[in-house]
């Protein structure tokens, strides 16, 4: 298995209540369900304030390398990083358990 972990840090001046962003944070909601490859998923928004802290959190986990490319090149997937690309940056660990 494969543990894909992404952290999600809003762009200064962007808040999570713009529309956009709920949308965005929406669409990676549904994902779990939208692609078979993911065996595990769940995803929120921070609850900590200090300073180091990312905003938004995905916790994910595939069977293998393959599962994970797959789920990378899904259209949801690529549906979904596209809305956020357009206010925030990120980070990714994969890593095998």
């Amino acid at each position: 298995m494969i543990r894909h972990l992404v952290l999600f840090k809003l762009n200064r001046g962007v808040s999570r209540d713009e529309p956009r962003v709920v949308a965005s944070a929406e669409a990676f909601a549904e994902l779990g369900g939208l692609i078979p490859e993911t065996e595990f998923w769940e995803c929120a928004w921070n609850i900590s304030d200090r300073p180091i802290a990312y905003d938004f959190a995905i916790n994910s986990a595939v069977q293998d390398a393959d599962a994970l490319k797959r789920y990378l090149e899904h259209p949801a997937h690529q549906a979904a990083v596209g809305q956020w690309s357009e206010f925030a940056t990120w980070v990714i660990a994969d890593y095998p358990f």
